[in-house]
């Protein structure tokens, strides 16, 4: 693979591209948002900007990286990569429109991952022509700091399709684990209770958000605590995820949504994308 496509320019679509270009790959950037892809590549240059003033990075590294990036403000040339991976909000029936408008644009051959962290794969697949091709391919904020790859059969990939996403996944310096389309695939299904059980015991007043967290991080050995991790992620991301795994669970009570999540996403405190989460930035 030399070329590949990203649909979606936010958090996650900007940091894939960036881990992308610096593999070596030549990176066809999509938003519908102007506004969005300009933020994108300014992103993307400043984080390459920090690299090279410690000298991690050379400067030549960081020019051919940048120069790998092709910002398309329209979808059909996209159709010329050989992998294109989805990465825009996680909602199952934008994603599935998204994936019948791509079906129409690509060649056989392509590989269409879909970034989802909670979402059926295989119903975004069956909204294609060529669902073997679909795969998920769900990457960890920030893609350019997390080596985690999580690598998403659904009930139509081929053989084939597997094959070529971990071979990728691989050429990306990333680690790729492979499993079954269920909710919330691993990572999500095993976060939930981390995430609801610190919500439950701040919502019962039993302790604060800084004890919780200190407690997670020292006696848990946790690197971040989980109110520390819900902010990083995005708490309207991390709310979002949780409602999707407890209904695809079929209201199981162990994945139910706290109200505090819903609250702090309706109050606009979304972590550190807005400066105010449960802590101040």
């Amino acid at each position: 693979m030399k070329t590949i496509g990203i649909i979606g320019a936010g958090t996650m679509g900007s940091g894939i591209a960036e881990v992308a270009a610096m593999a070596g790959f030549d990176v066809l950037l999509y938003d519908a948002a102007p506004a969005a892809l300009s933020g994108a590549l300014e992103r993307i240059r400043e984080n390459l900007r920090r690299p090279t003033r410690s000298g991690k990075l050379s400067p030549a590294s960081a020019t051919a990286a940048l120069a790998r990036l092709h910002p398309q403000k329209q979808l059909k040339p996209l159709g010329d990569a050989e992998i294109l991976i989805e990465a825009a909000v996680e909602d199952l029936e934008i994603k599935r429109e998204i994936f019948r408008r791509l079906d129409a644009i690509v060649s056989p051959q392509a590989i269409l991952a879909t970034n989802t962290s909670s979402l059926s794969v295989t119903a975004i697949a069956a909204s294609t022509g060529s669902p073997e091709s679909v795969i998920g391919m769900h990457f960890f904020n920030p893609p350019t700091a997390l080596p985690l790859v999580e690598v998403v059969r659904s009930s139509y990939t081929s053989d084939a399709t597997l094959r070529r996403t971990v071979d990728f996944a691989i050429a990306l310096g990333k680690k790729p684990i492979v499993c079954h389309d269920t909710p919330g695939f691993i990572v999500n299904r095993v976060a939930r209770p981390f995430y609801g059980e610190a919500l439950r015991l701040l919502g019962e007043g039993v302790a604060s958000v800084e004890t919780i967290d200190r407690i997670a991080r020292l006696s848990g050995g946790f690197r971040m605590g989980p109110f520390e991790l819900m902010d990083l992620i995005g708490i309207d991301v991390n709310y979002a995820v949780t409602r999707s795994v407890y209904e695809q669970f079929f209201q199981e009570p162990r994945f139910r949504p706290h109200p505090l999540q819903r609250e702090m996403v309706e109050s606009g405190r979304l972590g550190r994308k807005s400066k105010q989460g449960f802590y101040r930035y």
